[in-house]
């Protein structure tokens, strides 16, 4: 499903929306180029970005898949997820939450029960109230929380992964980033497994091309 048709369902619904497919279209080789390429976080290491967002339901299968090859991801490659927002005031509550609980140190620990929250239970993350008021009854300080939520680094943070989504021209969810140059997901590479291994192959090209074995 199109970025355009996620927005329409999520107007209607909390947050549930189906992905698409990233806007370029496919080459057969299980990989995508970024254009223009773009900039990224580390020197000496290879970026890997996740975009996704807590209403996708591929995000949430997938998720599992990604956790475990994260943890056996080499020294040198620099993981991070990016929540995309789109504009939409859902999915930005929900990319807030995300943040908030990066900052409050709890974010490794909930992430996954967020998919559950927004999906299974249909409770209303995207909300300031329904947010702090989940996050509490898992073991967040209350104030601890909304301090976070309101604070001046995470609406920055917010700003950046709204950035770094258009910067990218994210167009569907699950997608893989690598080394600002390379797109790989399971509608291009043909399933999530296939997309984790597309990624092992892009990060090996990325540290040659940053001169490295």
């Amino acid at each position: 499903m199109q970025r355009r048709d996620v927005l329409k369902q999520l107007s209607a619904a909390v947050a549930v929306g189906l992905v698409g497919r990233p806007v370029l279209a496919q080459s057969g080789s299980g990989f995508e180029l970024v254009s223009p390429p773009q900039p990224t976080e580390t020197k000496g290491k290879v970026e890997v970005i996740e975009f996704f967002h807590y209403g996708c339901p591929h995000c949430r299968a997938f998720d599992p898949l990604l956790e475990q090859w994260v943890k056996k991801l080499p020294a040198d490659v620099y993981f991070h997820r990016v929540p995309v927002t789109w504009g939409n005031p859902q999915l930005t509550g929900l990319a807030r939450l995300h943040l908030t609980l990066a900052a409050t140190g709890d974010l490794a620990r909930l992430h996954g029960q967020v998919f559950e929250a927004v999906q299974t239970d249909k409770q209303p993350l995207h909300t300031e109230a329904g947010a702090q008021e989940w996050a509490v009854k898992k073991g967040v300080d209350s104030k601890k929380f909304l301090d976070a939520y309101r604070s001046f680094g995470v609406q920055v943070s917010l700003q950046r992964v709204e950035k770094l989504g258009r910067d990218y021209k994210i167009q569907g969810v699950p997608t893989l980033a690598i080394d600002g140059k390379y797109f790989t997901s399971a509608s291009i590479a043909g399933s999530h497994e296939a997309s984790l291994k597309v990624a092992d192959q892009l990060i090996a090209r990325a540290r040659g091309e940053q001169g490295r074995k």
